[in-house]
């Protein structure tokens, strides 16, 4: 019977250190100081939300996306055809706007005709290049790490929190049960050695 007592106090105290520990991870949410000692009690999360939110915001753009993966899409994916056929009639209206009347018809139709087949043969090439060009400039700009930090560390902490808990909460609970489990474990050896040893 006293080896069964010890074995459930075991079970009680590691189920309740797990339960606390994960409590810790997230609360106190603001710094608490303990009276009289140089200590401060702070959820661990949030002692180190700019921290993690630096490190999340590294990995995604390191690791699972980055500017140049996204411009690279942009530009595969791009429409070359309508995008040459859209810079061919602003140019053709731009010439037939600005050239002067004074230049006969037969020669604008000429000039017009040689605008078209020159951006018709190097449109696609000329685009690619500009798209290219655009994509340097925006990636030298953009920094995807840093948004994804600016915008976890402009989270609600106790938001996150819900969201963290919601997603990991059968994990959450496995680590409490877990903890239950081995404290029962190290209670009963406890008790063998109590019992029989001392």
């Amino acid at each position: 019977m006293k080896l069964l007592i010890l074995a459930v106090i075991g079970a009680l105290i590691g189920w309740m250190t797990n339960v606390i520990a994960i409590k810790l991870m997230f609360r106190p949410i603001n710094p608490i100081g303990i009276k009289g000692t140089p200590f401060v009690l702070q959820g661990l999360i949030p002692k180190r939300k700019a921290d993690i939110a630096k490190s999340i915001g590294e990995v995604i753009n390191d690791e699972l996306i980055s500017m140049e993966a996204i411009v690279d899409k942009v530009i595969e994916d791009m429409d070359k055809k309508a995008v040459v056929a859209m810079i061919k009639s602003k140019i053709v209206a731009i010439a037939n706007e600005k050239m002067p009347s004074i230049v006969p018809s037969m020669f604008k139709g000429m000039i017009i005709q040689n605008i078209e087949s020159m951006i018709e043969e190097n449109g696609e090439s000329i685009v690619v290049e500009l798209g290219e060009q655009l994509s340097h400039k925006a990636i030298d700009s953009i920094d995807i790490s840093k948004m994804v930090e600016d915008q976890i560390n402009a989270y609600d902490f106790e938001k996150i929190e819900q969201m963290t808990l919601k997603i990991a909460s059968n994990e959450l609970k496995h680590i409490e049960i877990l903890g239950g489990i081995i404290g029962f474990f190290i209670g009963l050896i406890q008790g063998l050695f109590v019992l029989y040893v001392l």
